[in-house]
Protein backbone atom coordinates (compact mmCIF):
# COMPACT_ATOMS: atom_id res chain seq x y z
CA UNK A 1 0.00 0.00 0.00
CA UNK A 2 2.03 2.65 -1.28
CA UNK A 3 1.85 5.94 1.00
CA UNK A 4 3.72 9.00 -0.91
CA UNK A 5 4.35 11.84 2.03
CA UNK A 6 5.59 15.30 0.72
CA UNK A 7 9.28 14.74 0.86
CA UNK A 8 12.19 15.12 -1.29
CA UNK A 9 14.45 12.22 -1.43
CA UNK A 10 16.39 10.77 -4.36
CA UNK A 11 17.15 7.24 -5.30
CA UNK A 12 19.95 5.30 -3.94
CA UNK A 13 21.88 2.99 -6.46
CA UNK A 14 25.41 2.03 -6.32
CA UNK A 15 25.33 -0.73 -8.97
CA UNK A 16 29.53 -2.00 -8.27
CA UNK A 17 28.35 -2.04 -4.62
CA UNK A 18 25.36 -3.66 -4.78
CA UNK A 19 27.03 -6.55 -7.27
CA UNK A 20 29.56 -7.18 -4.56
CA UNK A 21 27.07 -7.84 -1.63
CA UNK A 22 25.23 -9.98 -4.05
CA UNK A 23 28.32 -11.61 -4.37
CA UNK A 24 29.35 -12.24 -0.80
CA UNK A 25 25.89 -12.68 0.08
CA UNK A 26 25.61 -15.91 -2.06
CA UNK A 27 28.77 -17.37 -1.34
CA UNK A 28 27.09 -17.15 2.73
CA UNK A 29 23.77 -18.68 1.43
CA UNK A 30 25.14 -21.84 -0.42
CA UNK A 31 27.88 -22.50 2.17
CA UNK A 32 25.18 -23.02 4.64
CA UNK A 33 21.88 -23.81 2.34
CA UNK A 34 21.26 -26.19 -0.51
CA UNK A 35 20.12 -23.35 -2.97
CA UNK A 36 19.96 -23.35 -6.51
CA UNK A 37 16.82 -22.63 -8.49
CA UNK A 38 14.14 -22.24 -5.59
CA UNK A 39 16.34 -19.70 -4.00
CA UNK A 40 18.36 -16.59 -4.40
CA UNK A 41 19.69 -13.27 -2.97
CA UNK A 42 18.38 -10.33 -4.56
CA UNK A 43 20.15 -6.74 -4.11
CA UNK A 44 18.03 -4.23 -4.27
CA UNK A 45 18.59 -0.30 -4.18
CA UNK A 46 16.00 2.19 -2.50
CA UNK A 47 13.59 5.21 -3.59
CA UNK A 48 13.29 7.00 0.03
CA UNK A 49 11.79 4.59 2.10
CA UNK A 50 10.50 2.72 -0.46
CA UNK A 51 12.62 -1.41 -2.25
CA UNK A 52 13.11 -0.80 -5.50
CA UNK A 53 14.12 -4.41 -7.14
CA UNK A 54 14.95 -5.26 -10.81
CA UNK A 55 11.96 -6.92 -12.68
CA UNK A 56 10.91 -7.50 -16.30
CA UNK A 57 7.33 -7.65 -17.78
CA UNK A 58 7.56 -9.32 -21.01
CA UNK A 59 10.01 -7.34 -22.66
CA UNK A 60 9.74 -4.65 -20.37
CA UNK A 61 12.51 -4.22 -17.42
CA UNK A 62 13.63 -1.84 -15.00
CA UNK A 63 12.43 -0.75 -11.04
CA UNK A 64 9.73 -2.32 -9.52
CA UNK A 65 8.79 -1.22 -5.24
CA UNK A 66 8.03 -4.65 -3.62
CA UNK A 67 5.00 -3.74 -1.91
CA UNK A 68 3.29 -6.19 0.29
CA UNK A 69 0.29 -3.87 0.90
CA UNK A 70 -0.45 -4.59 -2.72
CA UNK A 71 -2.28 -7.66 -3.61
CA UNK A 72 -0.56 -8.69 -6.87
CA UNK A 73 0.91 -7.32 -9.53
CA UNK A 74 0.05 -3.79 -10.49
CA UNK A 75 1.68 -2.03 -13.49
CA UNK A 76 2.20 1.88 -14.39
CA UNK A 77 0.14 2.57 -16.70
CA UNK A 78 2.89 5.25 -18.43
CA UNK A 79 4.50 2.00 -19.78
CA UNK A 80 1.92 -0.31 -20.38
CA UNK A 81 -0.92 1.48 -21.97
CA UNK A 82 -0.35 -0.43 -25.23
CA UNK A 83 -1.58 -3.35 -23.75
CA UNK A 84 -5.25 -4.52 -24.08
CA UNK A 85 -7.36 -3.54 -20.82
CA UNK A 86 -10.66 -4.89 -19.25
CA UNK A 87 -12.06 -2.80 -16.34
CA UNK A 88 -14.00 -3.88 -13.14
CA UNK A 89 -16.88 -1.63 -12.13
CA UNK A 90 -16.60 -3.58 -8.91
CA UNK A 91 -13.29 -2.91 -7.85
CA UNK A 92 -11.61 0.29 -6.90
CA UNK A 93 -8.05 0.98 -6.01
CA UNK A 94 -7.66 2.54 -2.28
CA UNK A 95 -5.88 4.10 0.22
CA UNK A 96 -5.83 6.78 3.03
CA UNK A 97 -7.09 9.22 0.67
CA UNK A 98 -10.12 7.32 -0.80
CA UNK A 99 -11.09 5.77 -4.28
CA UNK A 100 -9.40 6.80 -7.25
CA UNK A 101 -11.21 5.06 -9.88
CA UNK A 102 -12.48 1.76 -11.18
CA UNK A 103 -9.52 -0.95 -11.57
CA UNK A 104 -8.00 -1.29 -15.16
CA UNK A 105 -6.69 -5.15 -15.44
CA UNK A 106 -4.28 -6.30 -17.86
CA UNK A 107 -2.16 -9.39 -18.31
CA UNK A 108 1.25 -9.75 -19.09
CA UNK A 109 2.78 -13.18 -20.31
CA UNK A 110 5.76 -13.53 -17.75
CA UNK A 111 6.73 -11.98 -14.79
CA UNK A 112 10.69 -12.62 -13.50
CA UNK A 113 12.72 -11.45 -11.15
CA UNK A 114 15.77 -12.85 -10.14
CA UNK A 115 14.76 -17.14 -9.25
CA UNK A 116 10.96 -15.53 -9.12
CA UNK A 117 9.40 -16.09 -12.55
CA UNK A 118 5.51 -16.37 -13.55
CA UNK A 119 3.52 -16.77 -16.69
CA UNK A 120 -0.14 -15.40 -17.38
CA UNK A 121 -0.13 -12.92 -14.47
CA UNK A 122 -3.31 -10.48 -14.14
CA UNK A 123 -2.07 -7.18 -13.40
CA UNK A 124 -3.66 -4.46 -12.03
CA UNK A 125 -2.72 -0.99 -14.21
CA UNK A 126 -2.44 2.47 -12.29
CA UNK A 127 -0.97 5.64 -13.02
CA UNK A 128 2.13 6.09 -10.55
CA UNK A 129 3.37 8.79 -12.10
CA UNK A 130 3.29 11.10 -8.36
CA UNK A 131 5.81 8.40 -7.14
CA UNK A 132 8.34 8.73 -10.12
CA UNK A 133 8.10 12.58 -9.34
CA UNK A 134 8.34 12.48 -6.07
CA UNK A 135 11.40 10.07 -5.92
CA UNK A 136 13.25 11.22 -9.62
CA UNK A 137 13.40 7.75 -10.89
CA UNK A 138 11.45 5.70 -12.80
CA UNK A 139 8.80 3.21 -11.40
CA UNK A 140 7.21 0.54 -13.96
CA UNK A 141 5.41 -1.01 -11.13
CA UNK A 142 4.79 -2.76 -8.21
CA UNK A 143 5.11 -6.41 -6.97
CA UNK A 144 2.67 -7.40 -4.18
CA UNK A 145 1.90 -10.45 -1.81
CA UNK A 146 0.24 -12.95 -4.41
CA UNK A 147 3.60 -13.31 -6.29
CA UNK A 148 5.35 -14.22 -2.73
CA UNK A 149 3.08 -16.12 -1.42
CA UNK A 150 5.38 -19.29 -2.07
CA UNK A 151 8.54 -18.10 -0.58
CA UNK A 152 10.00 -17.35 2.75
CA UNK A 153 11.12 -14.04 2.36
CA UNK A 154 14.12 -12.00 4.32
CA UNK A 155 14.86 -8.31 3.98
CA UNK A 156 17.98 -6.93 5.29
CA UNK A 157 17.97 -3.08 5.21
CA UNK A 158 21.38 -3.01 6.35
CA UNK A 159 22.90 -4.66 3.55
CA UNK A 160 19.76 -3.61 0.98
CA UNK A 161 19.44 -7.82 0.60
CA UNK A 162 16.75 -9.68 0.04
CA UNK A 163 16.60 -13.28 0.24
CA UNK A 164 13.54 -15.93 -0.92
CA UNK A 165 13.23 -19.18 -0.58
CA UNK A 166 10.67 -21.39 -2.18
CA UNK A 167 9.00 -23.32 0.32
CA UNK A 168 9.10 -27.14 -1.05
CA UNK A 169 5.07 -28.07 -0.40
CA UNK A 170 7.05 -31.15 1.23
CA UNK A 171 6.95 -30.81 5.05
CA UNK A 172 6.57 -27.05 4.33
CA UNK A 173 5.49 -27.14 8.12
CA UNK A 174 9.12 -27.50 9.10
CA UNK A 175 11.03 -25.74 6.54
CA UNK A 176 13.70 -22.94 7.81
CA UNK A 177 16.28 -21.57 5.81
CA UNK A 178 19.95 -21.21 6.35
CA UNK A 179 18.96 -17.64 8.00
CA UNK A 180 16.92 -18.86 10.55
CA UNK A 181 19.37 -21.53 12.24
CA UNK A 182 19.78 -20.15 15.67
CA UNK A 183 16.44 -19.43 17.12
CA UNK A 184 17.55 -17.17 19.96
CA UNK A 185 18.59 -14.36 17.45
CA UNK A 186 14.83 -13.46 16.44
CA UNK A 187 12.02 -13.61 18.09
CA UNK A 188 8.86 -15.05 15.55
CA UNK A 189 5.40 -13.64 15.54
CA UNK A 190 2.31 -15.20 14.20
CA UNK A 191 0.93 -13.46 10.81
CA UNK A 192 -2.29 -13.67 9.27
CA UNK A 193 -2.70 -13.08 5.46
CA UNK A 194 -5.86 -11.34 4.92
CA UNK A 195 -7.81 -9.87 1.65
CA UNK A 196 -3.44 -10.33 0.23
CA UNK A 197 -2.23 -8.20 2.97
CA UNK A 198 0.10 -8.93 6.21
CA UNK A 199 -1.69 -8.54 9.16
CA UNK A 200 -0.22 -8.79 13.15
CA UNK A 201 -2.31 -8.50 15.96
CA UNK A 202 -1.18 -6.62 19.48
CA UNK A 203 -2.77 -4.57 21.71
CA UNK A 204 -1.86 -1.39 23.10
CA UNK A 205 -3.97 0.01 26.28
CA UNK A 206 -6.13 -2.28 26.29
CA UNK A 207 -7.24 -2.09 22.62
CA UNK A 208 -6.68 -5.29 20.36
CA UNK A 209 -5.37 -3.88 17.03
CA UNK A 210 -5.01 -5.65 13.39
CA UNK A 211 -2.01 -3.80 12.12
CA UNK A 212 -0.74 -4.46 8.17
CA UNK A 213 2.39 -4.71 7.90
CA UNK A 214 3.55 -3.01 4.41
CA UNK A 215 6.69 -2.73 2.51
CA UNK A 216 5.64 -0.07 0.62
CA UNK A 217 4.52 2.23 3.43
CA UNK A 218 6.83 4.89 4.10
CA UNK A 219 5.75 5.70 7.57
CA UNK A 220 3.67 4.21 10.27
CA UNK A 221 0.26 5.05 11.03
CA UNK A 222 -2.92 4.42 13.03
CA UNK A 223 -6.48 5.08 12.60
CA UNK A 224 -7.37 7.94 14.07
CA UNK A 225 -10.66 6.83 15.06
CA UNK A 226 -9.17 4.78 17.64
CA UNK A 227 -10.24 5.26 21.31
CA UNK A 228 -8.43 8.34 23.00
CA UNK A 229 -6.85 6.09 25.87
CA UNK A 230 -4.19 4.54 22.49
CA UNK A 231 -2.90 7.79 21.68
CA UNK A 232 -2.30 8.63 25.53
CA UNK A 233 0.81 6.36 24.10
CA UNK A 234 1.56 8.99 21.62
CA UNK A 235 3.50 12.03 21.64
CA UNK A 236 2.21 15.15 18.90
CA UNK A 237 5.02 16.62 16.98
CA UNK A 238 3.61 18.40 14.24
CA UNK A 239 0.62 18.92 11.48
CA UNK A 240 1.65 17.01 8.16
CA UNK A 241 -0.06 16.93 5.01
CA UNK A 242 -0.33 13.37 2.99
CA UNK A 243 -0.56 12.42 -0.43
CA UNK A 244 -2.09 9.21 -1.71
CA UNK A 245 -2.37 7.53 -4.71
CA UNK A 246 -4.88 9.87 -6.14
CA UNK A 247 -2.76 12.62 -6.11
CA UNK A 248 -5.44 14.12 -3.17
CA UNK A 249 -3.72 15.73 -0.28
CA UNK A 250 -5.00 15.13 3.45
CA UNK A 251 -3.90 16.51 6.72
CA UNK A 252 -2.72 14.40 9.45
CA UNK A 253 -0.63 14.19 12.79
CA UNK A 254 3.11 13.15 13.07
CA UNK A 255 4.68 12.01 16.18
CA UNK A 256 6.34 9.13 18.18
CA UNK A 257 4.42 6.40 19.43
CA UNK A 258 5.89 4.47 22.97
CA UNK A 259 5.19 1.31 23.91
CA UNK A 260 3.94 -1.09 21.25
CA UNK A 261 5.04 -4.78 21.23
CA UNK A 262 5.13 -6.98 18.08
CA UNK A 263 5.28 -10.68 19.83
CA UNK A 264 7.30 -10.59 22.37
CA UNK A 265 9.48 -7.54 21.18
CA UNK A 266 9.11 -3.74 22.25
CA UNK A 267 9.86 -1.31 19.53
CA UNK A 268 10.60 1.47 21.61
CA UNK A 269 9.62 4.77 20.56
CA UNK A 270 8.49 4.58 16.49
CA UNK A 271 7.65 7.52 14.45
CA UNK A 272 3.72 7.24 13.52
CA UNK A 273 1.25 9.25 11.31
CA UNK A 274 -2.37 9.63 13.01
CA UNK A 275 -5.27 10.02 10.11
CA UNK A 276 -8.32 8.37 9.45
CA UNK A 277 -8.27 5.07 7.44
CA UNK A 278 -11.99 4.82 7.04
CA UNK A 279 -10.96 3.92 2.93
CA UNK A 280 -8.95 1.26 3.60
CA UNK A 281 -12.17 -0.84 4.89
CA UNK A 282 -13.51 -3.46 2.90
CA UNK A 283 -17.35 -3.96 2.26
CA UNK A 284 -17.74 -6.12 5.23
CA UNK A 285 -16.66 -3.47 7.21
CA UNK A 286 -13.19 -5.11 7.82
CA UNK A 287 -10.89 -2.68 8.98
CA UNK A 288 -7.74 -2.30 9.92
CA UNK A 289 -6.55 -0.20 12.96
CA UNK A 290 -2.96 0.88 11.89
CA UNK A 291 0.14 0.16 9.40
CA UNK A 292 3.66 -0.51 9.95
CA UNK A 293 5.98 0.30 7.05
CA UNK A 294 9.48 1.54 6.92
CA UNK A 295 10.20 2.98 10.32
CA UNK A 296 9.42 -0.62 11.91
CA UNK A 297 10.58 -2.58 9.21
CA UNK A 298 14.01 -0.94 9.16
CA UNK A 299 14.85 -1.50 12.43
CA UNK A 300 16.05 -4.92 12.63
CA UNK A 301 16.34 -8.21 9.98
CA UNK A 302 12.66 -9.01 9.14
CA UNK A 303 11.63 -12.29 7.60
CA UNK A 304 8.06 -13.82 6.65
CA UNK A 305 7.36 -17.55 6.39
CA UNK A 306 3.94 -16.97 3.71
CA UNK A 307 2.92 -20.62 3.82
CA UNK A 308 3.12 -21.02 7.87
CA UNK A 309 2.49 -17.48 8.52
CA UNK A 310 5.19 -16.54 10.69
CA UNK A 311 7.32 -13.28 11.26
CA UNK A 312 10.53 -13.28 11.76
CA UNK A 313 12.20 -10.07 14.09
CA UNK A 314 16.11 -10.38 14.69
CA UNK A 315 16.40 -9.21 18.12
Amino acid sequence: MLLAISLSVSAENNSDSLQKKRVIAIAELFNGFAGGADSCVIPFSRAGNLILIRAKADTIEGNFILDTGAPGLVLNLTYFRDYPTTTDIHEEQSGITGGVSAVKKTQVGKLSFDCVSSTAVTADLLNLGHIENARGIRIFGLIGLSLLRQFEMIIDYENSLLYLYRIPKKNASAFKSYLLRDPSTYNTVPIEVWNNKIVTRTIIAGKKLRLIIDTGAESNMLDSRLPNKVFENVEVLRRIKLTGAGDKKVEALYGNLNNLSIGDQNTGSLPVIITNLEKTCLADNSCIDGILGFDFLSLHKIGFNFVNNKMFIWK
